[in-house]
């Protein structure tokens, strides 16, 4: 048994981990960004989330968006 048969699981699951993360982060800004222009999408996971949001939460939520105020530090 030799050090490339540790090193080399441990360095893919390493990789993947990473890659993964960086897929579903830029997966979740392409939703958030379709979701700013589609009050449809918007209100679709509000739902999903169990919200029920009328016309004004619905655009207040989307301005929110736009500006930037989700998900910011």
């Amino acid at each position: 048994m030799s050090a490339w048969d540790i090193i080399i699981p441990i360095l893919t699951l390493v990789v993947g981990l990473v890659g993964g993360f960086a897929g579903g982060v830029f997966y979740l800004r392409q939703q958030l960004m379709k979701m700013q222009s589609d009050p449809e999408m918007l209100q679709k996971m509000a739902r999903q989330m169990g919200y029920n949001l009328n016309k004004q939460q619905l655009q207040r939520a989307q301005q929110m968006m736009k500006r930037g105020n989700i998900g910011r530090k």
